[in-house]
């Protein structure tokens, strides 16, 4: 399992949790935002990963936007789910590895 095919199961979990209506929100509210900030790195670096891994990257730069739109009530809801799905069905993926060489 590729670091990338990790930091979206972890990512993913994360905005899943982020995106459930009142735990969410007490969450980020409880901690200052701070959630968003550690979020936006955590998908800074699952691109990064993506993008060397030559994985899907979709994920991440969805969950790049919703660190900057979350602190909208109800928008940031809905994003952190949208991204949370989208990383988790990323990481479900099965890797493709050519097995033929050259």
């Amino acid at each position: 399992m590729g670091t990338s095919k990790i930091l979206k199961w972890v990512t993913g979990g994360l905005e899943i949790l982020l995106g459930i209506p009142v735990l969410g929100g007490a969450i980020v509210l409880g901690l200052a935002w701070t959630p968003l900030a550690v979020m936006l790195v955590l998908h800074i670096i699952t691109l990064i990963f993506s993008n060397k891994e030559h994985t899907s990257k979709t994920g991440s730069i969805v969950g790049i936007i919703t660190s900057c739109v979350a602190w909208i009530p109800f928008v940031g809801m809905i994003m952190h789910i949208i991204s949370g799905i989208l990383l988790l069905i990323a990481a479900a993926k099965k890797d493709h590895t050519n097995t033929f060489s050259s």
